[in-house]
Protein backbone atom coordinates (compact mmCIF):
# COMPACT_ATOMS: atom_id res chain seq x y z
CA UNK A 1 0.00 0.00 0.00
CA UNK A 2 1.13 3.66 -1.02
CA UNK A 3 1.67 6.28 1.73
CA UNK A 4 1.10 9.75 1.44
CA UNK A 5 1.69 12.30 4.64
CA UNK A 6 0.09 15.56 4.39
CA UNK A 7 1.58 19.02 5.71
CA UNK A 8 -1.03 21.99 6.20
CA UNK A 9 -1.53 24.77 8.54
CA UNK A 10 -4.78 25.80 7.58
CA UNK A 11 -8.52 25.42 7.05
CA UNK A 12 -7.29 21.30 5.42
CA UNK A 13 -10.33 21.80 2.57
CA UNK A 14 -7.67 20.73 0.16
CA UNK A 15 -6.52 17.87 2.80
CA UNK A 16 -10.08 17.18 3.30
CA UNK A 17 -10.41 16.81 -0.31
CA UNK A 18 -7.39 14.49 -0.63
CA UNK A 19 -8.39 12.07 2.75
CA UNK A 20 -12.06 11.45 0.85
CA UNK A 21 -10.55 10.70 -2.39
CA UNK A 22 -8.04 8.03 -1.09
CA UNK A 23 -11.03 6.48 1.53
CA UNK A 24 -12.20 3.56 -0.69
CA UNK A 25 -8.91 3.18 -2.31
CA UNK A 26 -7.44 0.01 -1.47
CA UNK A 27 -3.24 0.89 -2.66
CA UNK A 28 -3.40 4.56 -1.29
CA UNK A 29 -4.06 6.15 2.24
CA UNK A 30 -3.18 8.88 4.01
CA UNK A 31 -1.17 8.06 6.83
CA UNK A 32 -1.23 11.36 8.59
CA UNK A 33 -2.06 14.97 8.59
CA UNK A 34 0.85 17.30 9.98
CA UNK A 35 0.25 21.01 10.93
CA UNK A 36 2.43 23.85 12.42
CA UNK A 37 -0.69 25.60 13.43
CA UNK A 38 -2.18 24.70 16.88
CA UNK A 39 -5.56 25.91 15.94
CA UNK A 40 -6.05 24.95 12.23
CA UNK A 41 -9.32 24.04 11.23
CA UNK A 42 -7.45 21.24 9.29
CA UNK A 43 -7.57 19.22 13.09
CA UNK A 44 -10.95 19.08 13.52
CA UNK A 45 -11.36 17.92 9.52
CA UNK A 46 -8.81 15.15 10.22
CA UNK A 47 -11.07 14.29 13.64
CA UNK A 48 -13.99 13.84 11.49
CA UNK A 49 -12.45 11.63 8.83
CA UNK A 50 -10.90 9.48 11.26
CA UNK A 51 -7.67 10.37 10.21
CA UNK A 52 -4.59 10.88 12.72
CA UNK A 53 -3.03 14.29 12.73
CA UNK A 54 0.00 15.88 14.68
CA UNK A 55 0.53 19.32 15.27
CA UNK A 56 4.36 20.75 15.76
CA UNK A 57 6.07 23.85 16.34
CA UNK A 58 8.89 26.02 15.06
CA UNK A 59 11.81 24.26 16.87
CA UNK A 60 10.46 20.67 16.26
CA UNK A 61 10.85 21.68 12.46
CA UNK A 62 13.31 23.02 12.16
CA UNK A 63 15.88 22.72 14.65
CA UNK A 64 15.45 19.49 16.59
CA UNK A 65 14.85 16.63 13.63
CA UNK A 66 11.49 15.72 15.47
CA UNK A 67 9.21 16.05 12.03
CA UNK A 68 11.69 14.13 10.09
CA UNK A 69 11.46 11.57 12.43
CA UNK A 70 7.98 11.67 12.98
CA UNK A 71 7.90 11.69 8.99
CA UNK A 72 10.15 8.69 8.78
CA UNK A 73 8.13 6.74 11.35
CA UNK A 74 5.38 7.19 8.86
CA UNK A 75 7.12 5.33 5.79
CA UNK A 76 5.34 7.62 3.35
CA UNK A 77 6.13 7.06 -0.12
CA UNK A 78 4.42 11.08 -1.17
CA UNK A 79 4.56 14.13 1.38
CA UNK A 80 1.82 16.32 -0.12
CA UNK A 81 1.57 20.10 1.05
CA UNK A 82 -1.56 21.46 0.77
CA UNK A 83 -1.78 24.94 2.13
CA UNK A 84 1.37 24.29 4.15
CA UNK A 85 2.76 27.86 4.36
CA UNK A 86 6.50 27.48 5.74
CA UNK A 87 9.46 26.65 3.77
CA UNK A 88 10.61 23.05 3.79
CA UNK A 89 14.01 22.85 5.51
CA UNK A 90 16.97 21.26 3.43
CA UNK A 91 17.35 18.12 5.90
CA UNK A 92 13.13 17.38 5.40
CA UNK A 93 13.88 17.83 1.30
CA UNK A 94 17.21 15.86 1.53
CA UNK A 95 15.43 12.90 3.81
CA UNK A 96 12.88 12.41 0.87
CA UNK A 97 14.46 13.52 -2.21
CA UNK A 98 11.73 13.19 -5.07
CA UNK A 99 9.22 12.94 -2.66
CA UNK A 100 7.66 16.15 -1.73
CA UNK A 101 4.70 17.47 -3.72
CA UNK A 102 2.71 21.29 -2.93
CA UNK A 103 0.27 23.28 -4.71
CA UNK A 104 0.51 26.43 -5.48
CA UNK A 105 -2.50 28.69 -6.80
CA UNK A 106 -1.31 30.44 -9.80
CA UNK A 107 0.34 29.20 -13.14
CA UNK A 108 4.16 29.10 -12.08
CA UNK A 109 6.48 30.97 -12.60
CA UNK A 110 3.97 33.95 -12.16
CA UNK A 111 2.76 34.59 -8.81
CA UNK A 112 5.44 32.10 -7.18
CA UNK A 113 8.01 32.82 -4.16
CA UNK A 114 7.82 34.24 -0.84
CA UNK A 115 4.68 35.75 0.61
CA UNK A 116 2.74 34.75 -2.40
CA UNK A 117 0.19 32.48 -1.26
CA UNK A 118 -3.48 32.15 -0.69
CA UNK A 119 -5.04 35.91 -1.14
CA UNK A 120 -2.40 37.32 -2.13
CA UNK A 121 -1.75 35.79 -5.13
CA UNK A 122 -5.37 35.97 -6.22
CA UNK A 123 -4.93 39.92 -5.46
CA UNK A 124 -1.96 40.15 -7.39
CA UNK A 125 -3.59 37.83 -10.61
CA UNK A 126 -6.37 40.49 -10.23
CA UNK A 127 -4.49 43.55 -9.95
CA UNK A 128 -2.48 42.88 -13.29
CA UNK A 129 -5.65 42.07 -15.32
CA UNK A 130 -4.77 38.86 -15.95
CA UNK A 131 -6.99 37.02 -18.32
CA UNK A 132 -6.43 33.86 -16.74
CA UNK A 133 -4.78 31.48 -13.86
CA UNK A 134 -4.47 28.70 -12.66
CA UNK A 135 -2.82 25.78 -10.33
CA UNK A 136 0.77 24.40 -10.53
CA UNK A 137 1.51 21.30 -8.60
CA UNK A 138 5.33 20.67 -8.61
CA UNK A 139 8.17 18.79 -6.47
CA UNK A 140 9.57 20.97 -3.45
CA UNK A 141 12.97 22.07 -3.32
CA UNK A 142 14.89 24.70 -1.21
CA UNK A 143 13.16 27.90 -2.48
CA UNK A 144 9.77 28.75 -2.97
CA UNK A 145 7.72 27.78 -5.82
CA UNK A 146 10.76 26.51 -8.23
CA UNK A 147 10.35 22.98 -7.95
CA UNK A 148 10.19 21.15 -11.42
CA UNK A 149 6.50 21.58 -12.52
CA UNK A 150 4.14 18.24 -12.20
CA UNK A 151 0.98 19.67 -14.27
CA UNK A 152 -0.93 23.01 -14.32
CA UNK A 153 -4.75 23.28 -15.07
CA UNK A 154 -6.04 27.11 -16.40
CA UNK A 155 -8.94 28.80 -15.75
CA UNK A 156 -9.95 32.33 -17.53
CA UNK A 157 -10.98 35.10 -15.77
CA UNK A 158 -13.22 37.13 -16.65
CA UNK A 159 -13.55 40.88 -16.34
CA UNK A 160 -15.96 41.33 -13.35
CA UNK A 161 -13.98 38.57 -11.48
CA UNK A 162 -12.53 39.59 -7.94
CA UNK A 163 -10.35 38.24 -5.97
CA UNK A 164 -12.84 35.90 -4.24
CA UNK A 165 -14.00 34.63 -7.85
CA UNK A 166 -10.61 34.13 -8.64
CA UNK A 167 -10.04 32.25 -5.69
CA UNK A 168 -13.30 29.87 -5.62
CA UNK A 169 -12.26 29.16 -9.71
CA UNK A 170 -8.79 28.18 -8.55
CA UNK A 171 -9.81 26.18 -5.44
CA UNK A 172 -12.25 24.30 -8.70
CA UNK A 173 -9.32 23.25 -10.00
CA UNK A 174 -7.02 22.23 -6.98
CA UNK A 175 -9.91 19.86 -5.79
CA UNK A 176 -10.51 18.45 -9.40
CA UNK A 177 -6.69 17.96 -9.90
CA UNK A 178 -5.20 17.30 -6.70
CA UNK A 179 -5.82 14.20 -5.96
CA UNK A 180 -5.57 12.64 -9.37
CA UNK A 181 -2.00 13.83 -9.80
CA UNK A 182 -1.26 12.37 -6.52
CA UNK A 183 -2.61 9.14 -7.69
CA UNK A 184 -0.89 8.95 -11.03
CA UNK A 185 2.27 9.57 -9.34
CA UNK A 186 2.06 6.48 -6.58
CA UNK A 187 0.69 4.43 -8.92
Amino acid sequence: MKRIVILASGSGSNAENIITYFRENQQVEVAAVLTNKRTAQVLERCDKLKTPAFYFNKSAFVNSGAVVQLIKSLNPDLIVLAGFLWKIPSKIIYAFPNKIINIHPALLPKYGGKGMYGAHVHEAVKKNKESETGITIHYVNENYDEGAIIHQAKTLIAPTDDACDIAQKVHQLEYEHFPKVIEKLLL
